[in-house]
């Protein structure tokens, strides 16, 4: 079975390169299409430089445990039901943040969708946040 495996790579060799580059660019696209992947210090800066708005995007739960300053709590699973709460903020950055990473980039797609041009995404969510030991509001 293996053998047949390495056979079919060896004599197809430019079909299987092909089909790895656009493995490759529709990952690359879709990580676009929801906003940059930006790390805790851009978080940071863009909040402190531009008044950037932090959308968290876990449930209530999850939230109330542990949540970035001044962070926005639509849960995930009502965001299509309240993205009118973020009209009010299409002239500022906005920065999703999620519990890994998972659910920022199709929340950041449907923002651009809406019209909203300045999305990022917290790389790692709030993960990443907790592990770089950044401060944290409870409740």
């Amino acid at each position: 079975m293996i053998d047949q495996v390495f056979e079919f790579i060896s004599n197809h060799f430019l079909l299987i390169g092909l089909f790895v580059a656009l493995v490759f660019a529709f990952v690359v696209n879709e990580g676009k299409r929801g906003g940059d992947s930006i790390n805790t210090n851009t978080l940071v800066n863009l909040v402190n430089r531009d008044n950037a708005l932090i959308l968290d995007v876990r449930d209530s739960k999850d939230f109330n445990a542990g949540h970035i300053v001044d962070a926005l709590n639509i849960p995930f699973s009502n965001f299509d039901k309240r993205v009118g709460e973020l009209d009010k903020f299409k002239d500022r950055p906005i920065i999703v943040v999620c519990k890994m990473g998972q659910h920022a980039s199709g929340v950041g797609g449907k923002l651009k969708t809406l019209g909203f041009e300045k999305v990022h995404r917290l790389g790692g969510g709030m993960g990443e946040w907790s592990a770089s030991s950044l401060p944290i509001v409870k409740g």
